[in-house]
């Protein structure tokens, strides 16, 4: 075991999940830079004057000071668990809250990365990708907001490793040409499309890799807005295919919200 996870710990973090712990208490599920996702205990956060209540938001930066993780006697390596106890906790500035249908974009950000990362999994460029897309979907355009959620998707599969390089056919090593089209599957990667209707043009591919490869997340969602639609079918059924299920429950609530919305408004 490292010493960093053993000692105490400051670290930049978001928090994307909080469970009641006790009639006082909080356990938080932190994705940090530092050290990836990380289980923290909030001790008495829930109380009516803890300063605490009004920083443990979701979708804000903030700083945390982590205590350490206890471990089973003086001569033990690893710890008890993995919880770790929160010290402190200050915001750290950055976007407003989101409101309305950002709500349900983000939260969905926020469980991609709770089943997707691995705890105590660094991973810093998706980190700031998560950091950079939040104000992005607070846009009135549909078309931004759908352009960001596409990126963080792309970047979030290229930083798990099982993203292909979107740049050459994956089983063949052929190189993709701007002209023709593809399709991108879960088991066979970038293969030559057979119709241009609902498939990804070469240019856009071959424009995805380079930004992926730049580290520029504002061009990778330049490149997305291009085939917004195409890459909404495709990259679900990528990411459908590593989580193991088709169904996202933030999906299917924002689904069924839309499904009283319509009935309540009905004659």
């Amino acid at each position: 075991m490292a010493a960093g996870r053993r000692a105490a710990a400051h670290l930049e973090a978001y928090v994307l999940h909080r469970y009641d712990w006790s009639e006082t208490s909080l356990i938080l599920d932190l994705f940090t830079r530092e050290q990836g996702r990380l289980a923290v205990a909030a001790k008495g956060a829930k109380r009516p004057y803890s300063q605490l209540r009004s920083v443990l938001l979701p979708f804000q930066r903030i700083h945390v000071g982590l205590g350490r993780v206890p471990k089973a006697d003086a001569n033990a390596e690893e710890p008890v668990n993995e919880v770790q106890n929160l010290r402190s906790a200050e915001w750290a500035g950055g976007a407003a809250m989101l409101t309305g249908a950002a709500l349900f974009s983000g939260f969905y950000l926020n469980e991609l990365l709770m089943r997707l990362t691995a705890r105590h999994d660094p991973h810093p460029v998706l980190f700031d990708a998560y950091a950079q897309t939040l104000p992005a979907l607070a846009e009135r355009n549909d078309g931004v907001v759908e352009a960001a959620l596409r990126a963080f998707e792309i970047v979030l599969l290229k930083q798990l490793g099982v993203l292909p390089d979107l740049s050459m056919q994956t089983l063949t090593l052929a190189p993709v040409e701007e002209g023709a089209h593809y399709s991108l599957l879960p088991d066979a990667g970038v293969t030559a499309g057979r119709d241009a209707d609902g498939e990804l043009a070469g240019c856009t591919l071959i424009g995805l890799q380079a930004a992926l490869e730049h580290g520029s997340l504002a061009a990778v969602q330049s490149r997305c807005a291009e085939a917004l639609p195409e890459l909404k079918t495709m990259l679900r059924a990528l990411l459908h295919y590593h989580l193991g299920s088709p169904v996202m429950r933030t999906r299917q609530l924002m689904l069924d919200v839309q499904s009283l919305s319509t009935n309540s408004s009905s004659p």
